[in-house]
């Protein structure tokens, strides 16, 4: 299995690995990672790999079953199971993820209504809510998203055991995706004012470590998806 070093530090940028498997679709299996594999509405990471004087740029990221394949951005020889490797992530394509994620948790803390669905990228993100009426006033809603930004909170994680999860369902925000589950324990990432605490729920991606690296966004389309859901992005300003 890959040992996930993004979960332990977002900042990380490079890091040594050793090629541990391939995949029949030309991906590199490595036994760990600074790059995060595609889940959760979040893209895996791209960069490169280096490994005997060869340098291979890498497009994303894959959750396999082993754990994360690299993938690389063009056809070019391999490197053997077993080779030592050195990985780098593009940090400012990651970086602008982690705005947005966060971005993206403390948009469910302004509206506080269940989410249907997610996705981040480079520059903008979305969420789906369960909401039948259009929001009265954006303008607000917007201001609100940028005061807590501004506040420059803590963000931080912890981890609880899957029956506490179970015990807390309040803790689960979307309704489409469920939190990953069966492996005894579950990441929790916080957003906190000190002892005041703004939003608690599980996620498995990444974030900055405090809300005003978020910069300013801005609130876009509202677009009606459904009978009841209404989707909702922002743009990094």
């Amino acid at each position: 299995m890959t040992e996930l070093l993004f979960r332990d530090d977002a900042y990380l940028t490079t890091a040594d690995c050793r090629v541990i498997g391939h995949t029949p679709e030309g991906g590199l299996i490595v036994d760990r990672s600074v790059f995060y594999a595609t889940s959760g509405g979040q893209p895996g990471d791209s960069g490169v790999l280096d490994w005997a004087g060869t340098r291979m740029p890498i497009a994303t990221a894959l959750k396999v079953d082993g754990g994360i394949a690299l993938i690389p951005a063009e056809p070019m020889p391999m490197p053997p199971v077993g080779a030592p490797a050195r990985q780098q992530i593009d940090w400012g394509r990651r970086h602008r993820h982690m705005r947005v994620h966060t971005a993206l948790h403390l948009l469910s803390v302004v509206i506080p209504l269940p989410v249907t669905g997610g996705q981040i990228a480079t520059d903008k993100g979305r969420l789906d809510f369960d909401m039948p009426e259009p929001p009265g006033d954006v303008a607000a809603l917007e201001e609100a998203l940028n005061t807590l930004i501004d506040r420059n909170l803590t963000v931080s994680d912890q981890w609880i055991t899957d029956d506490e999860l179970l015990a807390n369902p309040g803790l689960v925000k979307t309704m489409s995706v469920r939190p990953p589950m069966g492996q005894g324990r579950v990441r929790l990432v916080r957003i906190s004012d000190g002892a005041a605490q703004i939003d608690l729920q599980p996620c498995g991606g990444t974030h900055v470590r405090h809300t005003g690296e978020i910069g300013r966004v801005e609130i876009g389309k509202i677009e009606k998806k459904g009978r009841q859901n209404r989707r909702v992005s922002i743009n990094l300003a």
